[in-house]
């Protein structure tokens, strides 16, 4: 028996060459849009415009009613947009979250970096603190110098410095 082409073996999986590739991003930004129009006024406007014109339309013409009374065809179609609308809504709220999730971890990120930085300059602060008491000032200087003038002059008994 002959051997098949590759193509036809039965005892391989066929090679996926009549897939149709698309950009799951491109499709998932064109869902959130219509889902950001149907969420309009605009949107509802026009549909309860249709609505109107399709029920007088129906009620008008009695030769051309293409619809009648229970207006069957009118809740298909209605049902119909609500089969494609629900998870093109669905779908991007889950990217709002997405997005939503990307921006509240850079804002924790943000936050953690803010309390570092606060926490660095609270203890930089307090070393100056430090640092500046150990530093004598013009009052302190003033003051020991007044103090060794009275001491030279007689008028007051040196100090033992303290340790």
């Amino acid at each position: 028996m002959p051997e098949l082409p590759e193509s036809r073996r039965l005892d391989q999986p066929l090679v996926a060459r009549r897939r149709i590739d698309f950009d799951p991003s491109a499709f998932a930004s064109a869902a959130e849009r219509v889902a950001r129009y149907l969420g309009t006024g605009r949107y509802l406007a026009i549909q309860t415009v249709i609505v109107i014109v399709w029920i007088a339309l129906n009620f008008a013409s009695w030769r051309l009613q293409w619809d009648p009374y229970p207006f069957i065809l009118l809740n298909l179609a209605f049902s119909t947009q609500a089969a494609y609308a629900a998870p093109l809504i669905l779908l991007a709220q889950n990217r709002q979250d997405d997005r939503d999730r990307v921006a509240l971890d850079e804002d924790r990120r943000r936050a953690e970096r803010t309390k570092a930085d606060t926490e660095f300059l609270a203890r930089e602060l307090a070393a100056l603190r430090i640092a500046v008491g150990e530093v004598a000032t013009r009052d302190y200087l003033r003051s020991e110098l007044d103090r060794l003038a009275a001491v030279v002059e007689g008028k007051q008994k040196p100090r033992r410095p303290t340790r």
